[in-house]
């Protein structure tokens, strides 16, 4: 048979072809996903990542009283990681009646405001979304906020059903916001925070989605849970507290939570000069199966899971510096997970050994939101360089074969290596479902300096008592870093920020002037323009208009950085 010069040269083309399709969708397939902004609520008055981070490089500890405004019967308080303002939220602002606010659960509502946190500090302006293909993963395990009435108090009925459904939650921010991606609730217990975020990063690859939210809360609006875990017998501790593989572990404590990343993929995070915080490299969900009893930790499983995010990160066991560890504190559970971490990290193991920490032992045992938690503890701490202690090990379980792995009791410098940080984090449920997390701290950046001219910083708001604390905040912020340039903080309030109908600014050309002029602002919210010459730019835009701010800034070299992000007017709704 004869097969002609062009016939041949066609099917080459034709299998080059195919070959660069291939290569194209395992890259898409394989793409770090980048983390560009983070939210946050946690017990002992955390609000944002900033104080988290303080929180845990401190050492405190968030353990407490139970919350005495929730009708809870004293006697079954025992103690734990509470959000005593759980109940407070500002309705006006997302655009809740009276009735609908007081329906909700807790949980929808502080989802509403870590969300609009997160993306804010993406420098992503959430009105801008509309329409979009951002998607909505969210692990939320408790529904019974409004349940705990039958038949509902008059005034919420319609809404009683919908203010405590799962599906609800995510389903409530992608109605506020006009999100048009995938939107899912996940319960899949204690690890569906982290399981939340292992799905969005699937979603991205595979384009369901251009942008997504994940994370979870969790809220306890009854001690149910007290009561019945210790009806089954299992472990909580006397104190509330999680001696994280510690000797002296009895158990675990109980607590509340809410975190919220923002995911995007790596080429379209710095395409849009969006803030890489850290990258995810990998990760992987898997089931214990049939373990030693329903709910019982599977070490076999816990290390093929360990094995399969590794795999998709394609990075080496050697090379994850530190491992946030599920470490609820239980005599049983913590010593088969930390041996699961010893088989795959520590075996063999020549650079420095494998730090091992968990936040459970500074906030208790946040359960849907306890991943997502632990994802923000080591984007923070790779970025500082530090590992946080472990509290409240008196020594080192002694079930656990130690070798190449090391239990953080103080706070540890970053092991010095040849790449970048890596950490891992891990989240196991009761429900069998486990999930394993590779981050990698972000790629350096080419930074240039600003162009010095003539900025405004805008201001927008619902209301002018929330335009008067948003000034009061950023004159708190920027008065504790004189380094800041001021066109960067001008980019930011201007391109990553909502245009709200309230409105205010300060044009000048020094920090001095602008915290002048923030004053003006907190003590007068009705003056639309603080000190310094008034650009018509401004003008326009204080009386309401629409500006083109990217545009505008175009040649000054702005960039994202971290500022306040809106302030809520709340008050409380409980029912």
């Amino acid at each position: 048979m004869v097969v002609s010069t062009e016939r041949l040269a066609d099917a080459l083309r034709a299998a080059m072809r195919e070959n660069e399709r291939l290569r194209t969708e395992k890259e898409r397939l394989t793409e770090p996903v980048a983390i560009v902004g983070m939210a946050c609520r946690y017990p002992g008055g955390v609000t944002t990542p900033q104080e988290l981070w303080r929180f845990v490089a401190d050492g405190a500890d968030a353990i407490g009283d139970p919350p005495t405004d929730r009708g809870w019967n004293p006697t079954n308080g025992r103690q734990g990681g509470f959000l005593h303002d759980a109940a407070d939220f500002d309705r006006e602002f997302f655009g809740l009646t009276e009735e609908e606010a007081l329906a909700s659960d807790p949980q929808q509502r502080l989802l509403l405001e870590t969300s609009w946190e997160a993306l804010e500090s993406a420098g992503i302006d959430p009105l801008s979304l509309r329409g979009s293909r951002t998607g909505v993963y969210a692990g939320v395990i408790f529904h019974d906020y409004a349940y705990r009435f039958r038949p509902p108090p008059p005034g919420i009925r319609g809404y009683a059903y919908f203010g405590s459904a799962g599906s609800v939650a995510v389903g409530r921010l992608a109605f506020h916001y006009g999100f048009e991606g995938p939107a899912m609730s996940l319960d899949t217990a204690c690890s569906s925070s982290l399981v939340a975020m292992h799905l969005a990063v699937q979603a991205l690859r595979r384009q369901e989605c251009s942008l997504a939210l994940a994370g979870g809360v969790a809220v306890m609006s009854t001690p149910e849970l007290f009561e019945e875990t210790a009806r089954q017998g299992e472990a909580l501790a006397g104190d509330g507290r999680c001696k994280s593989f510690a000797a002296a572990a009895d158990g675990m404590g109980l607590s509340e939570g809410a975190g919220m990343a923002v995911l995007e993929r790596l080429s379209d995070a710095v395409r849009h000069g969006h803030p890489v915080l850290a990258v995810i490299r990998g990760s992987a969900v898997n089931q214990s199966g049939a373990a030693n009893g329903f709910g019982a930790p599977n070490g076999p499983s816990q290390e093929r899971l360990i094995r399969q995010a590794l795999a998709d990160a394609a990075v080496s066991a050697g090379d994850v510096d530190v491992v946030e560890a599920h470490g609820t504190g239980t005599p049983v559970g913590d010593p088969i997970e930390a041996n699961a971490l010893a088989a795959v990290y520590g075996a063999g193991r020549t650079r420095p050994p494998l730090l091992l920490g968990s936040m459970k032992s500074n906030f208790g045992h946040t359960q849907s939101a306890a991943g997502i938690g632990g994802v923000i503890k080591m984007v923070q701490a790779m970025r500082y360089g530090l590992v946080p202690p472990t509290l409240h090990v008196d020594r080192a379980s002694p079930h656990v074969d130690w070798d190449g792995v090391e239990l953080v009791r103080r706070p540890t410098a970053w092991p010095a290596g040849p790449g970048p940080r890596r950490a891992a984090v891990s989240a196991f449920g009761v429900s069998g479902t486990n999930a394993h997390l590779v981050l990698e701290q972000a790629p350096p950046s080419a930074t240039e300096a600003p162009v010095a001219r003539t900025v405004p910083w805008v201001l927008s708001a619902r209301s002018a008592e929330a335009l008067a604390a948003q000034a009061e905040r950023l004159l708190a912020y920027v008065g504790d870093r004189p380094e800041l340039s001021v066109v960067d903080v001008a980019f930011t309030l201007a391109v990553g920020r909502a245009s709200l109908p309230v409105r205010a600014a300060v044009v000048a050309d020094d920090l001095g002037d602008f915290q002048r002029g923030l004053e003006d602002i907190a003590k007068n919210p009705e003056a639309p323009v603080g000190k310094g010459a008034a650009l018509d730019i401004v003008e326009h835009f204080v009386r309401g208009a629409n500006v083109d701010w990217r545009t505008y800034f175009e040649g000054t070299g702005g960039r994202f950085i971290e500022l306040p992000t809106a302030a809520f007017r709340r008050r409380r709704h409980w029912l």
